[in-house]
């Protein structure tokens, strides 16, 4: 058995870590999130950052089907005159602008030239920022005051829940306002863990899909995507969204430019913006973006939603 000298002898393990290279991660930040919105719309590309939405003026009254004076083929021993009649286009037309969200990178070259070895400083700092600039188009494409979902949702398309919790009847309800080929919902997770709940407890537990590897709850067949930007308001009460999609469908589609100086990702750039006298580097990231309803019946929205009282409905 060794003696208290010898053991004094040994490297201490302190020591030795002194010589050994650790593994290292890259920088993990806990904020970034799927984004599924984003690549569940439709994006249309525009021209100098403009989108002119052209509507058919819809007489006051009216339903789609019966604002033009249309007829079948007459019958033979009916007079042959046929009824004249005309499409007639809104005459100021909404014109959607592309949205810049963008950020400034500082970056001492000092910092950089010394300490970029196992990953280079510069581009960590810009991989991080652009999930910052991405986390910030999803949440400006849902609460935008301008061109946002929920800015942009007509009166006649929001509804409000029956009880608190979200049931099966409210998202019912839902796809009546949105029945031309609804694609999906778009929920914060607590709402739709809300629903879950409120459906295992009439017994009509919800069926799961997967989507780009992940399960999504489903009801009537259309996923219920989570957004952590969907908001509460001061009540503590959220929202359930519910969206037609593409150009061809008349649903909401989201607008970008391609082409843009620097481009690193559609409609995103990163340009270096040169080094100042005090040895910083900068870097500007821009991505430009909005979102337009092509209808209004493309968009409805649930109301009143409360996620955290299921308990008195139990």
């Amino acid at each position: 058995m060794a003696d208290d000298t010898e053991l004094r002898r040994t490297l201490a393990e302190g020591a030795a870590r002194q010589l050994a290279n650790a593994t290292k991660t890259r920088a993990q930040w806990g904020g970034i999130t799927p984004r599924w919105l984003v690549p569940l719309l439709q994006w249309t590309p525009v021209e100098a950052g403009i989108f002119r939405l052209n509507r058919v003026k819809e007489t006051r009254g009216a339903t789609a089907s019966s604002s033009f004076d249309v007829e079948c083929s007459p019958r033979r021993d009916r007079d042959p005159d046929l009824p004249e009649t005309f499409v007639d286009y809104d005459e100021q037309p909404r014109e959607y602008f592309l949205n810049a969200v963008t950020t400034v990178l500082d970056v001492q070259t000092r910092v950089s030239d010394l300490y970029s070895h196992p990953f280079d400083q510069i581009q960590e700092q810009l991989r991080l920022l652009i999930e910052k600039v991405k986390e910030r188009q999803e949440s400006e494409l849902i609460n935008n005051a301008e061109y946002g979902l929920l800015a942009n949702t007509a009166p006649s398309q929001r509804i409000v829940t029956r009880k608190g919790p979200p049931t099966p009847d409210d998202l019912d309800e839902l796809i009546a306002k949105v029945w031309k080929e609804p694609a999906f919902f778009l929920a914060h997770p607590r709402a739709i863990a809300a629903f879950g709940r409120e459906c295992t407890r009439r017994g009509v537990p919800p069926p799961t899909i997967n989507m780009f590897g992940s399960p999504f709850l489903t009801w009537r067949g259309l996923p219920l995507v989570p957004s952590d930007k969907v908001p509460f308001d001061e009540h503590g009460k959220t929202k359930i969204l519910l969206l037609r999609t593409g150009e061809k469908k008349q649903g909401v589609v989201g607008l970008f430019q391609p082409g843009v100086p620097g481009e690193v990702a559609p409609s995103l750039s990163v340009r270096f913006m040169g080094i100042n006298r005090k040895a910083i580097a900068s870097y500007l990231i821009s991505l430009y973006c909005s979102l337009a309803v092509l209808t209004e019946d493309a968009l409805g929205v649930l109301e009143g939603v409360e996620v955290d009282r299921y308990h008195e409905y139990a």
